[in-house]
């Protein structure tokens, strides 16, 4: 039987704190000069407030776009394997995978937003014009069905409609998919950039999307039980080391997926590949690749989920903030390295490296991009923090 929604019994008082207030209005003021330094890229002209160029077009808001949406996927296959499965160690951490996803969904979207010099035609055209051969429509598409599908969702979760829940968020997962492997395969069929051409890259971002799911999930889990002073136990605990077995274990495919992928270029690849790979090893991107895609991204933190056997709930936190990090920068690297070795490498008396550092305005919007996802964190956990205590359907 559906239930009315009432703030009296979703709302969690022990959160009316100076303190929370004071955390949420620092992470809307991150989100204010986000939206601010993009209405200033509107206004000026992205040319001006972009560091992106005609060679490089696509900058730091392009990856961190997929870093959201990238999350948002992977929380929302969680919160699907655990409301479709109410058995699972994982169900108690559904309901508030399925609001994080729609949090870092929209993240995702404001930065692209703020991104493109005309998002409203973006939102015209989609629908007027579509073209079904376009990997970036399908993408569009079905992160449009996605998101509405979660918000469905979740509002069935706040009614008690559990079977309206479980359903709809089914589909709401298939069309996460969906766009999460089209977002892979933007890049994937551009076979006019080396470093990205292949098949491997859609069923990365799927691995990707569920490793870095399961980070958030224990992170922001852990967060939420320490703003409320109290110790993870129960349900709950066996649902992170759920959690933490799958992000350990998705780390490790990506360690052996990279290693692969790298190795094929080298045994098999292009010289404009080669080259690519080159700046990430020893060149430019070198300090991101090896200190912050894989030492603090993925080394260190399967030492620390392998050495504590899953036991420590601060460990694991550690562990996915580290993950988290490490995957930003992932999604970092493989944009601008992709881009870095023009299209006409090779010619005489022409450039072989193209460089690209972000502008402060395009920092200011990925801090928006963080700002509201931190935002949309804590108002969800002081306005629905009873149901996030809520086992499954």
């Amino acid at each position: 039987m559906a239930n009315p929604i009432s703030l009296a019994t979703t709302a969690e008082p022990r959160l009316a704190t100076t303190r929370f207030s004071l955390a949420t209005l620092s992470m809307l003021a991150l989100l204010a000069a986000g939206v601010g330094a993009g209405l200033y890229a509107f206004v000026v002209g992205h040319p001006h407030a972009y560091a992106v160029t005609r060679e490089v077009p696509w900058g730091i808001l392009i990856s961190t776009y997929a870093f959201f949406a990238i999350t948002s996927t992977g929380l929302c296959l969680l919160a699907a394997i655990g409301h479709a499965f109410g058995g699972t160690p994982l169900a108690p951490l559904g309901n508030r995978a399925v609001y994080l996803s729609i949090v870092t969904i929209l993240s995702g979207f404001l930065v692209i937003g703020l991104e493109l010099e005309s998002p409203w035609r973006m939102a015209i055209y989609n629908v007027i014009s579509p073209n079904l051969s376009s990997n970036i429509w399908w993408m569009g598409t079905l992160y449009g069905l996605a998101v509405g599908c979660m918000f469905v969702e979740f509002f069935a979760i706040l009614t008690g409609r559990w079977g309206v829940a479980l359903a709809i968020g089914g589909l709401g997962a298939l069309a996460e998919v969906g766009a999460n492997t089209n977002l892979g395969a933007v890049f994937a069929t551009l076979s006019a950039r080396p470093f990205w051409y292949g098949a491997q890259l859609p069923v990365y971002f799927l691995c990707s999307a569920v490793m870095c799911g399961a980070a958030a999930i224990i992170l922001f889990t852990h967060v939420s039980y320490r703003m409320r002073g109290e110790a993870v136990t129960g349900d709950t605990y066996r649902g992170l080391q759920s959690a933490g077995k799958i992000l350990a274990l998705t780390a490790f495919l990506i360690v052996v997926a990279t290693a692969w992928r790298f190795i094929s270029f080298f045994t098999g690849g292009s010289d404009s590949a080669r080259l690519a790979v080159s700046h990430l090893l020893s060149g430019p991107l070198a300090t991101n690749f090896w200190l912050f895609e894989n030492v603090v991204g993925l080394v260190l933190p399967l030492v620390l989920l392998v050495g504590t056997r899953m036991q420590s709930v601060p460990a694991m936190s550690a562990a996915s903030l580290m993950v988290l990090v490490g995957a930003f920068f992932q999604r970092y690297d493989l944009v601008v390295a992709g881009q870095q070795v023009p299209v006409w490498y090779g010619w005489d008396d022409l450039p072989s490296y193209m460089g690209y550092a972000p502008s402060p305005v395009e920092l200011l919007v990925v801090l928006g991009g963080i700002g509201l996802t931190g935002a949309g964190f804590l108002l969800g956990e002081r306005f629905f923090g009873r149901v996030f205590g809520q086992g499954h359907h």
